[in-house]
């Protein structure tokens, strides 16, 4: 048998499963309970089939499913031996188990001793009845048995919302447990555990749902709402757990920063505190399930926040917020709300319409890009449908009472309980009226502006401006090309596309690590963002300095240094240097060194990056708040660390401790000139940037005529101006609109970097290839070192040449050369097969030179 997806193998991740589908909802909005309701949901799902999708088994579906509320009726009817309290007394489990007996039972006897741990009652178990007919191969391979479990509410619960953070614990303790070596493990999911709802799901087609599942089909299973959901797993695998609905959600899209998401998440737990939960928090922890998908993650974060005591419209206002800087209509007091919350969490950003519901309210929210399709009609009898287009249910136009779509960053809310639509508008201004967020701001975050600036200090660099530039690297083309078009215009250069060198792994000279990774970038269905044109929902916007517990709200949480751009100058650098003796109480910046000795090549690298983790944990310890990894002061016996390494190993080592979210990490470097050099860095997790040597360098190329007379104040703003462009120019193309999200979001794949080292190093990026150790990179340092200062000195006055963006003869190897090129014409002209024979031999016999 076959159970959900591939281990890791070859070109095939399973952490790359995202899906896009459709969703949508059925709701009387007084709260009338019905079996029509159910009937209309499986019409909408019906009529969402062409957005699921099936293999090359076209009677296996890719998911699709249905939430209803609770049905007491129908439960206490076919309950038959043993009783059901009241409602709300008790919750129903739906549980895959494994088919063979033993499996089962180990399972079985699991949640019930987990159950009785967590004194609540065992009130027995139902077989839920399922059809085969017209189940396609692949999906009955991997069925499992479906069973329902029904706990009663013990004593000591306070209320329903107690209940259900009890019934939470309790599926996290089962779920972890069964991780641990329960027989056919990949087959053990909980659907759901809930006084509230229940989810009916599987691995099939939108018209299997209601033949799979007779219940459904039940005149007695009645609901008063119902969220429906149609999978379509873009390019990756469908399985019965993997279906939609979760436990709150049915999501259409995908979450592009999800990496980052996960591990903020990760780190952030180490402070968790929750009053609700308790001593009960620690048993639930981790929040996010590495198994799940994209949409399952987003699930799993969303249910602690409002299991924690937010409500659901709350928790994803956090998770998906309105582009709210540059928006002169919303209110101070939303706007307020969206700031504070900025500061404890970045958004889940990709192209996504959220449908969600907890069982007494429904709705749906969009993206701020709105790049999903949400529609929804209101009726006089007080009916809403919400789905993925129009059409989707058949009704009297004369009922129809109100239509219209979602915007980008609106959300539509039915409240059964008080049988009514919430207007966007009023639920914000509602929430945001529930803590004094602005006083919170206004008391706590501070802007780098109202930082004292410090005396100037003696530039520590003991080297002069040339051998800096040999140490990083730097060469003339990179000055010509690269720096000098950006401090002149605020902008990259312009160049043309293609690029015929050869990956850094196979490349024959020295190089960055940077050129080891490449992004990653919005496909299928997925779109990347027009920067220009939707401007206002871009953000560059950081913040920098330690968090707080992100399950309470308090005046604490506001505490961060804003920053209007991640890109800072050697004077906002000097600012945030000088926060000890600023008198900004609950802020201080410690300097540690990026750099090594390169005598000792791998071993001087290796030791400093554990020096580097050390000083970083040593210093969080003494209540240091913002981390300065620096690598100034290279000299003969100390090289520079690539900052890319320095700043990801001390990210991930943090991580893995539980202190990262404790710190903000500011890079001053000399190594970083190009944009990719700081998307990467940002995606490694550094909040803030100081290219120093790039800066330093500016006064050198406009004594040597190249920025027009241009004064330096203003080439320092162009850069950093044309450094921002760039970045969102990147982070689009990956669908992701603020630097928030991108921060820590590792959207790259390293391409010849040996699997081992990206682990320690750059844990959970993508390795496909393998190739090159930590030897390599010290190597490259080492030379680049060495060219700087050279065992005996030289009269060398010149930069190498570069040759990535120009041929040159002494420069990087290109694939077509002049004379390649000047073979190809002269071929062409004189309609000569011998000559084009000796361009074919030229281009054949480079593929030695491992260019392509």
């Amino acid at each position: 048998m076959s159970y959900g997806w591939p281990v890791k193998q070859g070109l095939y991740d399973p952490r790359n499963e995202h899906d896009s589908c459709g969703v949508g909802f059925v709701v009387d909005i007084k709260g009338r309970r019905s079996h029509q309701i159910v009937e209309q949901a499986l019409q909408v799902l019906a009529n969402l089939e062409h957005r699921g999708a099936t293999g090359c088994d076209p009677d296996s579906g890719d998911g699709a499913g249905i939430l209803v509320q609770l049905p007491h009726q129908f439960f206490r009817r076919e309950c038959v031996e043993f009783a059901l309290p009241e409602p709300g007394q008790y919750a129903v489990g739906m549980v895959f188990l494994p088919t063979d007996e033993e499996g089962r039972r180990e399972c079985e006897r699991l949640f019930e001793t987990i159950v009785r741990q967590e004194g609540q009652n065992i009130l027995g178990w139902r077989t839920v009845p399922t059809n085969d007919v017209g189940i396609g191969a692949s999906a009955l391979n991997s069925k499992p048995l479906v069973r329902q479990i029904f706990i009663g509410r013990g004593e000591g619960i306070a209320d329903e919302l107690a209940f259900e953070r009890k019934l939470y614990v309790i599926r996290k303790r089962v779920t972890r447990g069964a991780k641990r070596g329960i027989h056919e493990r990949g087959i053990f999911y909980v659907s759901s555990l809930s006084a509230r709802t229940v989810v009916y799901k599987g691995m099939l087609t939108t018209g299997q749902l209601p033949t799979f599942f007779p219940d459904l089909s039940d005149p007695d299973l009645i609901s008063a709402l119902a969220l429906v959901h149609s999978r379509f797993s873009t390019n990756t695998f469908p399985s019965w757990a993997r279906a939609h609905p979760y436990r709150y959600v049915a999501h259409n899209g995908e979450i592009n920063t999800l990496r980052g998401n996960i591990n903020w998440m990760h780190a952030r737990e180490n402070k968790f505190r929750s009053r609700l939960f308790g001593t009960d928090l620690a048993k639930a922890l981790p929040v996010i399930d590495s198994d799940g998908s994209d949409s399952a993650k987003f699930d799993n974060a969303l249910e602690m926040l409002t299991l924690t005591g937010r409500t659901l419209p709350h928790a994803l206002m956090m998770m998906v917020p309105e582009p709210f800087e540059r928006n002169e209509s919303m209110s101070p007091a939303v706007k307020a709300f969206y700031e504070y919350h900025s500061c404890l969490m970045e958004p889940w950003d990709g192209p996504a319409a959220i449908a969600f519901t907890d069982g007494v309210r429904i709705g749906a929210v969009l993206d701020r890009n709105g790049l999903r399709p949400a529609r929804y009609y209101v009726t006089s009898d007080d009916l809403v449908v919400m789905a993925s287009e129009v059409g989707v249910l058949e009704l009297p136009i004369e009922n129809i009472v109100r239509k219209g779509r979602l915007q980008p960053g609106k959300m539509l809310l039915v409240d059964t309980e008080q049988g009514r639509i919430i207007d966007d508008e009023e639920l914000k201004e509602q929430l945001a009226a529930e803590h004094p967020y602005r006083e919170w701001l206004d008391e706590n975050s501070i802007s780098l502006a109202s930082i004292p600036m410090p005396e100037p200090k003696v530039d520590p660099d003991q080297a002069d401006l040339q051998t800096l530039h040999r140490a990083f690297g730097y060469t003339t083309e990179e000055l010509n090309l690269l720096l000098a078009p950006m401090a002149l215009q605020g902008a990259e250069a312009i160049g043309s596309m293609g690029n015929d060198t050869p990956l850094a792994v196979l490349s024959e000279r020295p190089q960055l690590l940077y050129n080891y990774f490449k992004q990653l970038f919005a496909q299928v269905t997925n779109p990347p963002v027009d920067a220009i044109r939707e401007a206002m929902i871009m953000s560059i916007s950081a913040a920098v300095g330690p968090e707080a517990n992100l399950l309470e709200p308090t005046a604490e949480g506001a505490r961060q240094i804003r920053l209007s751009s991640p890109i800072l100058t050697d004077q906002e650098l000097a600012q945030l240097k000088n926060l000890g003796d600023s008198g900004h109480s609950g802020f201080r910046s410690v300097t540690l060194p990026m750099l090594f000795d390169p005598r000792v090549g791998r071993r001087g690298m290796e030791s400093s990056l554990e020096d580097l983790c050390h000083l970083s944990s040593r210093a969080i310890a003494d209540g240091y708040g913002i981390i300065i990894l620096s690598d100034r002061g290279v000299a003969r016996e100390r090289a520079a660390i690539p900052a890319l390494l320095a700043v990801s190993t001390v990210h991930h080592h943090l991580i893995r401790e539980g202190t990262r979210t404790q710190v903000g990490f500011v890079i001053e470097s000399g190594e970083p000139r190009e944009v990719h050099h700081f998307a990467m860095l940002l995606g490694y997790g550094a909040a803030a940037i100081n290219p120093y040597l790039a800066f330093k360098t500016l006064p050198h190329l406009s004594a040597d005529g190249c920025l027009d007379g241009l004064d330096e104040g203003v080439a320092n703003r162009n850069l950093v101006k044309a450094i921002n462009k760039g970045v969102v120019k990147i982070i689009s193309k990956m669908g992701i609109s603020t630097v928030q999200s991108y921060c820590g979001a590792q959207v790259f794949e390293a391409i010849g970097l040996d699997q081992d080292l990206v682990d320690r190093y750059f844990t959970w990026t993508p390795s496909r290839l393998g190739g090159v150790d930590l030897d390599v990179i010290a190597e490259e340092a080492r030379l680049r070192h060495r060219n700087a200062f050279p065992e005996r000195e030289t009269n060398e006055s010149h930069l190498d040449e570069g040759g990535m963006y120009r041929y040159r003869r002494a420069g990087e190897f290109h694939l077509f050369d002049p004379k390649t090129i000047h073979l190809l014409q002269h071929a062409c002209r004189l309609n000569s097969y011998e000559t084009f024979q000796k361009y074919s031999r030229r281009v054949d016999e480079q593929a030695k030179r491992l260019c392509t």
